[in-house]
């Protein structure tokens, strides 16, 4: 399975949470791709060795052999390799006869490299794979139709379920009453109007941005939200500071900055005039 969405979605913590649900966690291992990530990083490939004071070549196995060794003299026990950021790398180049394994589980071949008379190999059935992809950094239509083949894909985006409660529920639970970072973020989506550069949850699920009045929210967006949000307009002639200013937006959910939030709601209009006052504890 792959898990694809924008940032701050969950894909990795969902894919460790599926990993730990499926088998121990001595049995799972995680590898994050990227751009200069090869077949010999990731299957098997030769690596530099001092022999001797000799400088020599070996081969080495990657994780995916590693971890395939293992889930074959273990048949019983379910093994999971998590690939992070899958789509950073060039696919068709790292996974190789990967391809055709994934498919057919049931069938073994030779491997680019292998030391002579080694045995062909093969994908033991009790090893799972689980790529995230960041959608931020290649949309999923890229994605050749190899990999669509071989793979179930997952879509966790703010705008649907089950990602778009997580930040309310979230907030509902840790932090009774606060609900201003929810409504900020929904309305920020919504301007952005771009499916696969919408912010998610997780920038605003840390218990320091909502105990300090408006100071953590205005750092994680001054820190987090901001840069990404320059990195989705680079090359355009815009201002986001002007753009996406955090007082306007809070403005816009009906908080002035500064303002008390009380249940949820800007009661700063109505503490003292005799409404909303039992709110105030």
């Amino acid at each position: 399975m792959i898990l694809y969405g924008p940032p701050g979605t969950g894909k990795t913590f969902i894919a460790q949470a599926l990993a730990e649900h499926l088998t121990e966690a001595g049995h799972v291992r995680v590898v994050q791709f990227h751009p200069s990530f090869t077949y010999e990083d990731f299957i098997a490939g030769y690596r530099p060795v001092e022999v001797d004071g000799i400088v020599a070549f070996r081969l080495r196995q990657g994780p995916l052999m590693q971890i395939a060794e293992q889930a074959r003299d273990n048949p019983s026990t379910p093994y999971v390799l998590i690939i992070d950021e899958i789509n950073r790398a060039n696919l068709a180049k790292v996974f190789g006869e990967l391809y055709f394994l994934l498919e057919y589980r049931d069938r073994s071949i030779d491997l680019l490299y292998a030391d002579e008379g080694a045995e062909t190999f093969s994908l033991p059935r009790n090893l799972f794979i689980i790529g995230t992809m960041n959608t931020a950094d290649r949309s999923i239509a890229l994605v050749d139709a190899a990999m669509r083949r071989r793979f179930a894909f997952r879509e966790l985006h703010p705008d649907k379920e089950p990602v778009a409660s997580v930040l309310p529920r979230w907030l509902a639970a840790k932090h009774p009453g606060v609900t201003r970072p929810a409504r900020l973020l929904s309305l920020l989506n919504e301007q952005l109007a771009a499916h696969d550069y919408a912010i998610g949850p997780s920038y605003f699920m840390k218990g320091w941005i909502h105990t300090d009045g408006d100071d953590g929210l205005r750092e994680v967006w001054d820190s987090d939200i901001l840069p990404l949000l320059a990195e989705h307009h680079a090359g355009e002639d815009i201002d986001v500071e002007a753009r996406y200013s955090l007082d306007a937006f809070l403005s816009e959910v009906g908080v002035e900055p500064g303002s008390v939030e009380v249940n949820g709601d800007d009661a700063a209009d109505e503490v003292g005039d005799g409404e909303g006052s039992e709110a105030v504890e």
